[in-house]
């Protein structure tokens, strides 16, 4: 099997769900070069009751009970046979060559672990324009030509339409399962968290392979008017923003400065000054000052957590090593 498409779904909505399979269903990679994965993560009643799949002769419906992108993305890369994985959101219409052009790119750039393409934004009603600042983090990114690299955040492709290799993907998978912090790097109930899908990208560093993007790689992203609102919208580029920062944090040890309190009490008093003169920060600003602010204070403590775990392990080699030298006497 050269390919597998993992859909990750929780309590989808069944419009958008059918519109994606049913661009799966028009792609013109033959359906025996692919297997389709539809990873349902403990939806409120089965999919396999509601969904159709026997169109595909490769294709599994697969129930995950633990809640969590993460945890459903580990489970797809579990069941995976393909070279090469490729996640699909139940809101996410590929274009019909997507396949076809993913498997030519997995071909033609080897150095790639990982790659995505253009998304582009279909909403179900006109967003508020003084709100546009912020649909960045509904992972909406045109793509205009390809480019990639080895390092770096600039070219990590995001989680609608991403291309994996399964060594890659694997690695990942190893990495995560021992890791608490990396299973609590995506949506979870109603947890706005998303960097999961990065976190899995920037893994091909790790085995010296790079990222990439590319126009011709084109999907199309399904967005609910619920998501349009400007509580949503926050509270979606607040928890972008932070997982950006952790999982910088944890692939390249870069950190936004911790200020403590003294900090806090400087941004309060600059966002007064700035509220008096009639220059108020933007939406986009305030979301990313309360993210960065959130990401600095908890590496902080994670930094603080490392430091008495690392002095807990020499002193416990301290007095193994004094009781050995006293049953030595």
């Amino acid at each position: 099997m050269k390919l597998s498409v993992i859909i990750c779904t929780h309590n989808p909505r069944e419009d958008y769900l059918r519109r994606a399979l049913d661009a799966l269903r028009s792609q013109t990679t033959p359906q025996a070069y692919w297997e389709l994965l539809l990873i349902d993560n403990g939806s409120a009643e089965a999919l396999a009751s509601r969904i159709d799949l026997s169109w595909h002769p490769a294709a599994r419906q697969i129930r995950e009970e633990e809640l969590g992108l993460t945890p459903a993305r580990l489970r797809g890369i579990a069941e995976a046979k393909g070279d090469l994985l490729l996640f699909v959101d139940d809101d996410n219409v590929l274009q019909r060559d997507y396949l076809e052009t993913a498997s030519r790119i997995s071909v033609t750039h080897p150095h790639l672990g990982a790659f995505g393409g253009s998304i582009e934004a279909e909403f179900e009603v006109e967003p508020d324009p003084r709100l546009e600042a912020l649909l960045p983090s509904l992972a909406i990114r045109p793509v205009k030509e390809a480019k990639w690299a080895n390092f770096g955040m600039g070219s990590v492709p995001f989680g609608a339409g991403l291309c994996v290799r399964a060594k890659v993907a694997r690695t990942y998978a190893s990495n995560a399962s021992g890791s608490e912090i990396k299973r609590c790097l995506d949506r979870r109930g109603g947890s706005l968290i998303g960097g999961g899908d990065l976190d899995l990208a920037l893994t091909s560093y790790e085995l010296g392979l790079g990222v990439g993007l590319f126009g011709e790689l084109v999907v199309t992203h399904l967005i609910d008017k619920r998501r349009l609102s400007p509580q949503y919208l926050h509270q979606v580029f607040v928890g972008g923003t932070y997982s950006f920062h952790m999982v910088r944090y944890l692939h390249t040890g870069i950190a936004p400065r911790y200020r403590g309190t003294t900090g806090f009490l400087i941004d309060s008093l600059k966002r007064l000054v700035r509220t008096c003169l009639g220059r108020p920060w933007t939406p986009a600003e305030k979301a990313g000052r309360e993210a960065e602010g959130r990401a600095a204070r908890d590496i902080h403590l994670l930094k603080m957590e490392r430091q008495i775990e690392i002095q807990r392990k020499l002193k416990g080699n301290e007095e193994r090593q004094h009781a050995a030298w006293v049953r030595g006497i």
